[in-house]
């Protein structure tokens, strides 16, 4: 537990993630910054989580754009 400390992602899932910057930004913003198909290419939660768990490249961009977000909205 204390190895996890640190992490700043530590507790929050994949699903909260996504849900959570798809209610800032928007499936536009998310296929632009992050060039995947299944945020450009009818776009669903349940698609998105399917790629990004099998995907480590497309999760870290991911998971680097919440670590962003939470700054903006936490100041």
């Amino acid at each position: 537990m204390s190895a996890q400390k640190n992490n700043p992602l530590h507790g929050i899932t994949l699903e909260q993630i996504l849900t959570d910057l798809e209610a800032f930004y928007g499936w536009k913003y998310l296929g632009e910054h992050i060039n995947i198909r299944c945020f450009k290419e009818n776009p669903s939660v349940k698609s998105s989580l399917k790629f990004l768990r099998k995907t480590p490249w497309a999760r870290t961009k991911v998971e680097q754009l919440y670590l962003k977000f939470q700054k903006e909205i936490n100041g």
